[in-house]
């Protein structure tokens, strides 16, 4: 059977990530999916690494070991070293990833950075990648594609780290929280977590592909029903409407060209009708909330990871066939 070609987009969403993990093994697992091009930010950064390797060193079946083994290793019941896992579980115990969340412990913020706090610039997650991705590897195989976004501190823009480059410091760019690690240095230039401008960026899977379907895999809700009415709920949909910002801006793009095109105003030029797709656990991601984000307890990875299978099993079930064919995710609701 011939197998349809499609990108994905990944988004960040710290711990909540493990949900994407959880996706990814039903999509690659079922096998009717031919992936060129994977786009990635923070959290889907490490899981587009984590597959991408995988699947250059083994194929399919060593793509999924690899994201467990991913998942297994930055959970405080994994495979780090004690003296790193008390240093994470104290930085997630003081920031909120978006410094949005303020306790009165967390009030250090205000007046310490991660200068201060974290002179060393211990940072777990730069071990877990040298160990389990081999960088050399990674870049060897070129396809598929492999666009991963960070920010630029200096200049406020998006920065998007392609495969032939990729480093693990260009990974660890693209999840640094700037109120738990210093910014990342890569070619003179520093940066922060790449959801501030892009979560994530769709632009390059249809730029740089020649494939107009994207499946975006969404942590981040972007509507919600209920008011928020008490402070963390409050913060916490600050959050989510904060992150959402760039890629509703990308929506609006996409649906603004498709109505050029469907309207014979761009015929003759070289733009193309992208495809959206959307996999999102709904309810049962939701329900955790963003302060999950900063929790990395392995119970709730292997909670996630089943939502994730299952919505991505019930994803392929309802939409496959319109892969190649149409659109599934109905941008006018989106942008209303």
């Amino acid at each position: 059977m011939k197998k349809k070609r499609t990108t994905l987009a990944l988004q960040g969403g710290g711990a909540l990530g493990a949900f994407t993990w959880g996706v990814l093994d039903a999509l690659l697992e079922d096998g009717r999916l031919e992936i060129v091009g994977v786009s990635g930010t923070s959290a889907g950064a490490m899981n587009a690494v984590a597959m991408l390797e995988g699947l250059a060193e083994g194929g399919v079946e060593r793509a999924r070991a690899q994201l467990a083994e991913f998942w297994r290793a930055v959970s405080v019941d994994g495979s780090l070293p004690m003296i790193e896992r008390e240093v994470i579980e104290k930085f997630m115990s003081l920031w909120d990833p978006f410094n949005l969340r303020l306790t009165v412990a967390q009030k250090t913020t205000e007046i310490f950075s991660p200068y201060v706090l974290n002179p060393l610039e211990l940072n777990p997650l730069r071990d877990v990648l040298d160990e389990l991705i081999d960088f050399n590897l990674l870049r060897q195989a070129d396809y598929p594609k492999l666009f991963i976004a960070a920010t630029n501190v200096r200049t406020g823009k998006a920065r998007i780290f392609q495969r032939p480059e990729m480093t693990a410091e260009m990974v660890m760019a693209s999840a640094c929280l700037p109120t738990m690690f210093q910014a990342v240095e890569v070619d003179g230039e520093f940066y922060w977590d790449g959801g501030y401008m892009g979560n994530p960026t769709l632009y390059p899977l249809y730029t740089e592909t020649d494939c107009a379907d994207i499946i975006l895999v969404q942590i981040n809700p972007i509507s919600r029903d209920k008011i928020p009415k008490t402070s963390p709920e409050i913060m916490d949909r600050l959050n989510e409407i904060t992150f959402n910002s760039a890629l509703l801006q990308e929506f609006r793009a996409i649906d603004f060209v498709s109505r050029l095109i469907d309207s014979g105003r761009l015929d003759g030029t070289h733009y193309k009708k992208v495809r959206l797709h959307m996999v999102s656990g709904g309810e049962a991601v939701d329900r955790y909330g963003a302060s999950a984000k900063v929790n990395p307890d392995y119970s709730m990875f292997e909670d996630l990871f089943r939502i994730g299978r299952a919505a991505g099993k019930a994803f392929l079930e309802e939409h496959f066939v319109s892969i190649g064919v149409r659109g599934t995710l109905n941008l006018v609701q989106e942008l209303v």
